[in-house]
């Protein structure tokens, strides 16, 4: 197996799993920032108040995009199946 082919399926990895990744950091970062301007035009600072909006803003993006991450994730993992005879010799 050359470093090329090598290269070019670490790369398709790391493209899968930002493409797979990106609906969640997207919502947690829109919750982040509204709940960063709440509390700076409500003066409230507490830490309970950043966390738990974000992490359900996240979970309901996780929620809502599972099908779609996993039929991403399963054909990336049964094309590097289908290759596989091929990048073993």
């Amino acid at each position: 197996m050359s470093e090329a082919l090598v290269v070019g399926i670490v790369r398709q990895a790391i493209e899968t799993a930002v493409i797979v990744t990106a609906p969640m950091l997207a919502a947690g970062l829109v919750a982040g920032v509204l709940v960063s301007v709440f509390q700076t035009v409500t003066s409230i600072q507490d830490n309970v108040l950043a966390f738990i909006p974000r992490a359900a803003a996240i979970f309901v993006a996780f929620a809502v995009t599972f099908p779609w991450m996993l039929r991403v994730v399963s054909a990336f993992s049964a094309g590097l199946i289908q290759r596989l005879p091929e990048l073993v010799r």
